[in-house]
């Protein structure tokens, strides 16, 4: 996209919340901060990660920051940020700067962060909703300092806010249905997530280590430009996989193990999220295979639901029956099979979610449920399908040999007119193609 279009996007979004604002009461204001640099030790930090919802509204990538939409001023839009400093930038890299941020990010006011307490005040003065973050205990302990300050003022005709009133759920409702342009972006970060997959699939064989092969795909988002991952990568092998958040990436790769991967890049604020499990040695065993293709079957199923008006929940009833019918089939579950499946025997082997949506955060806002009901799929909503079997050493009622496996198989997936599209397909799925692809 030029930088026309992108400020296009972005000011199309302020828009849109401003006119819910005027809407709502003849007065409200909306707040929205910034991220902040986190400590990481002493006087260093983590790499700075906007925070999504102000990068939703803005596209500004600077810490310190804070956008104000107020429609019944002159200036509605009003983004306060820190100034331009030849000194700090030295230490601490370029800004934008008040003067230069006006015109780029295409907002009506600018100021320095430093003034931005008199403006609150101003702006908070007589406003009858304030809408703000309630997850950010540090805006609203600054912005109910300002509201004492205005009704301890009322001979000075000073008057506070009447309301406060969360504005995650408007942002939310926002942010779970993609526009063109961010499809483009989250197709780019899951080429980008795609590639990587591959990589470290052509990579792995016994004695390695996961912490390498997290390396390989690390470096792969590197290089295209994805400068961090969208989350904390699994490398899980053997019974390792059988920890869902697993992240040590320590131990050595055996022959005759699963490897599973959960990596994704993420690119301009946008996550990929792939998961694939392969043998280590580039072939299945015949048990490895069969318990698989219980998986992928379950996968293929919930996938084939997903189209606009369907739902979550009917993707994970077809999952499950797929998965309660394969593990009955193998004699990992035993009973019969109505009732099995009637209650959802496979439960205790998948302990997590089908799935959830996917963007700026690799578990995007938006709700499952909407007015009591399952929230419908629209054309443009963004969602992970990964279903998974899991049977840690120990577990009781299951025969010996299939302890300490470990499978999960996840793509990421846009709802379109017609049906879905499976943007990261291009990684190798099934038995076949993993083992060709692993042997070249």
């Amino acid at each position: 996209m030029s930088h026309t279009q992108v400020s296009a996007e972005f000011k199309k979004r302020r828009a849109h919340v401003l006119k819910l604002l005027k809407k709502s009461s003849p007065a409200a204001v909306a707040v929205i901060p910034s991220a902040q640099l986190q400590t990481r030790s002493r006087d260093t930090e983590f790499p700075f990660r906007q925070d999504s919802d102000f990068f939703y509204l803005t596209g500004f990538n600077e810490p310190n920051a804070l956008l104000i939409l107020a429609p019944d001023s002159e200036t509605p839009v009003q983004l306060f940020c820190q100034p331009s400093s030849p000194i700090d930038e030295v230490w601490h890299g370029r800004r934008l700067g008040v003067d230069r941020a006006r015109e780029t990010l295409g907002v009506d006011f600018t100021a320095s962060i430093d003034d931005v307490d008199d403006h609150l005040f101003a702006i908070l003065d007589g406003a009858e909703q304030v809408y703000y973050p309630h997850d950010k205990p540090e805006l609203a302990g600054q912005l109910h300092a300002l509201a004492d300050e205005l009704r301890a003022s009322p001979k000075k005709g000073h008057q506070a806010p009447h309301s406060w009133v969360d504005i995650n759920p408007w942002l939310a409702d926002m942010r779970i249905v993609k526009s063109a342009a961010e499809l483009e972006l989250m197709r780019h970060a899951a080429r980008i997530s795609v590639d990587a997959h591959k990589r470290a699939m052509k990579f792995v064989k016994p004695g390695k280590f996961e912490y390498q092969v997290a390396a390989e795909i690390h470096h792969e988002f590197a290089m295209q430009n994805a400068l961090s991952p969208a989350y904390g990568t699994i490398c899980g092998s053997g019974e390792n996989a059988c920890i869902l958040h697993y992240t040590e990436n320590e131990s050595e790769l055996r022959d005759g193990d699963l490897l599973l991967i959960d990596a994704g890049a993420e690119y301009q604020g946008y996550a990929g999220d792939i998961t694939r499990t392969f043998p280590v040695n580039g072939r299945f065993s015949a048990d490895q295979k069969a318990l698989y293709n219980v998986v992928l079957a379950a996968q293929q199923a919930a996938l084939d639901t997903l189209k606009p008006g369907s739902d979550m929940q009917k993707a994970m009833v077809a999952a499950g029956k797929a998965l309660t019918e394969g593990l009955h089939e193998l004699g990992i579950i035993k009973g019969n099979l109505k009732e099995l499946i009637a209650n959802d025997a496979f439960r205790p082997l998948m302990i997590h979610g089908l799935g959830h949506w996917l963007g700026l955060d690799v578990h995007d806002v938006g709700t499952y449920t909407q007015a009591g009901k399952k929230r419908k799929f629209e054309p443009g909503m963004v969602l992970t399908i990964e279903p998974g079997i899991y049977i840690p050493k120990g577990t009781a009622d299951v025969d010996e040999k299939w302890h300490g496996i470990g499978i999960r198989i996840e793509d990421d997936v846009i709802i379109t007119e017609q049906g879905y599209e499976n943007m990261t397909q291009g990684v190798p799925k099934t038995v076949e193609e993993i083992e060709q692809w692993m042997a070249q």
